[in-house]
């Protein structure tokens, strides 16, 4: 896209502001496109849906970089920054467990859009925070290696708009690709649950 036609873009009322700032800071990086899950995925279109979430983990993870916004959490120049990037609502989320786990390198951004630091700088506070070892954060060791029971401590507290979510965005966690069905309530974390046992024998998936 020519320099001329972006400014246009970032001039245009519609735009959120959200949107232009993310947009803005992966310019700054020298990224030409940047992939925001809130515009580039159709939800009205049940297919597009189902096949952006069943691969998202895979987009996540071979992304040069992902940015996480944080409103809830001031510059680092704050004196309350740090505890409240511990209580930052970013790390209660059910989507953002694949967020965090999947890229090789993430950018946590702070509520005025400036670099509060990376997942490999602040892994040991995020460690303490969420409970996920190091050399899973680190991407020394593979999800696979990690038991059924511990992805889903990992996943226990942290909540969704939509009960069907809690599973649905499991799916890259556990590496497993299943259709969707917005109101079929809780049977989409049974539906989950089978699908992990034809792969894995552990019982310990019935525990939750």
């Amino acid at each position: 896209m020519q320099s001329k036609g972006l400014q246009s873009l970032f001039d245009h009322p519609d735009l959120s502001p959200k949107i232009r700032e993310a947009c803005s800071i992966a310019r700054s990086h020298g990224y030409r496109y940047i992939w925001i899950d809130s515009c580039c995925i159709d939800k009205q279109d049940s297919i597009e849906l189902s096949e952006a979430i069943n691969t998202m983990f895979f987009w996540y993870s071979r992304s040069n970089v992902c940015y996480a916004y944080l409103v809830d959490v001031p510059n680092g120049k704050e004196t309350d920054a740090q505890s409240r990037f511990h209580t930052s609502r970013w790390f209660s989320r059910g989507w953002t467990l694949q967020e965090l786990i999947a890229p090789r390198a993430l950018l946590f951004l702070s509520r005025d859009w400036q670099l509060f630091g990376t997942k490999a700088a602040l892994s040991g506070a995020i460690e303490k925070i969420t409970g996920i070892e190091l050399s899973v954060l680190k991407q020394q060791k593979p999800l696979s290696a990690i038991p059924v029971i511990v992805r889903m401590a990992w996943a226990a507290k942290r909540e969704t708009e939509k009960v069907e979510d809690r599973a649905y965005s499991l799916f890259g966690i556990f590496d497993v690709h299943l259709p969707m069905s917005y109101g079929e309530g809780d049977r989409a974390f049974f539906r989950l649950q089978a699908a992990l046992l034809q792969t894995i024998p552990d019982q310990t998936i019935f525990a939750w």
